[in-house]
């Protein structure tokens, strides 16, 4: 049975915590979570847990349909404090799920690639050049 809107950001929130995902706020009266999509829907993303994330609304209305990788670059320019573990984290899960689930054409493959911008972020500088 597919969970509702509030059902999957109560997951999120479970699964990650209290804080934005993008610029670290902690979630309080003032700041509310959203549930944001780490592959967004235009780019083929799902309505599934595993590709929810909470997020605060400024972050989710900034980062529009920019890809996941690019809007934590964003952020950290703008001098906020992303949690590029739980991105990892999420597009892991996403690709576990998409294997389990099937179908996902469109995000399969968008997916695939901002991981490996992630782990090309992660690489010591001149590593692998000879």
């Amino acid at each position: 049975m597919a969970l509702d809107r509030a059902a999957r950001l109560r997951v999120a929130l479970e699964r990650d915590g209290g804080t934005c995902i993008w610029c670290g706020r902690a979630f309080t009266a003032q700041i509310t979570p959203s549930t944001e999509h780490v592959v967004p829907r235009v780019k083929g993303g799902p309505s599934w847990p595993e590709n929810e994330v909470a997020a605060c609304r400024r972050c989710n209305a900034d980062r529009g349909h920019r890809g996941p990788v690019e809007w934590l670059e964003e952020c950290e320019r703008r001098g906020w404090e992303p949690d590029g573990a739980r991105l990892v984290r999420a597009l892991t899960q996403l690709v576990d799920a998409i294997a389990r689930e099937g179908g996902q054409r469109r995000a399969r493959p968008y997916v695939d690639a901002q991981l490996r911008r992630l782990r090309r972020r992660a690489a010591p500088r001149g590593a692998g050049l000879a």
